[in-house]
């Protein structure tokens, strides 16, 4: 007669449990592995370079005759992402430096000031690269709204009191160059 090991049917049961479980694991390991490789290049390596200003071009403003007024140098916001984060979480911006954002259509334009620090200027510019309206030193942390007064294209954001320090004004023109 044999005698039967009642264990033995539970040890393989449990130990097939387990192997279930440290696969399961290793599959939900890849798979977090692979979002975030693929999502590496999306990001910055380091999350200050995200707000820090990028030089990618230079705008001028051009009095009544078509002479160069002031220049600036402009971080571009072409896509969307670059659009939605603008200026937010900046805590300061250089006197010469603004952002220009570029919108593949043209219609009134809203602006809000949620999550951004500093005081701007929202400088609102028509298809045609003309200054419409300018939104001055409005207020960090504010989801109220300022709007072009007319359909635009672009919109120029610089420090707080710019327009006034540099006489900008409505109805002058821009014209810019990207460096890259």
């Amino acid at each position: 007669m044999t005698k039967t090991n009642k264990n033995t049917p539970d040890k393989s049961k449990k130990n097939l449990s387990n192997v279930y479980k440290i696969s399961a694991l290793v599959i939900i390991i890849i798979i977090a592995l692979y979002f975030i490789l693929i999502n590496v290049g999306k990001s910055p390596k380091n999350i200050n370079e995200e707000y820090m200003f990028r030089k990618d071009g230079e705008l001028t403003f051009l009095d009544s005759t078509g002479k160069a007024a002031e220049k600036l140098d402009i971080q571009v916001a072409k896509d969307e992402f670059d659009r939605e984060l603008g200026l937010m979480f900046r805590k300061s911006m250089e006197e010469n430096q603004g952002m220009l954002f570029i919108f593949p259509d043209v219609q009134v334009r809203n602006f809000w000031m949620r999550n951004t620090e500093i005081p701007l200027d929202m400088i609102f510019i028509s298809e045609s690269s003309l200054i419409i309206n300018i939104a001055k030193n409005t207020t960090p942390y504010s989801d109220a709204s300022y709007a072009s007064t007319g359909p635009a294209k672009y919109v120029l954001e610089v420090n707080g009191g710019f327009a006034d320090r540099n006489d900008i004004k409505p109805g002058m023109k821009v014209e810019w160059t990207f460096t890259h």
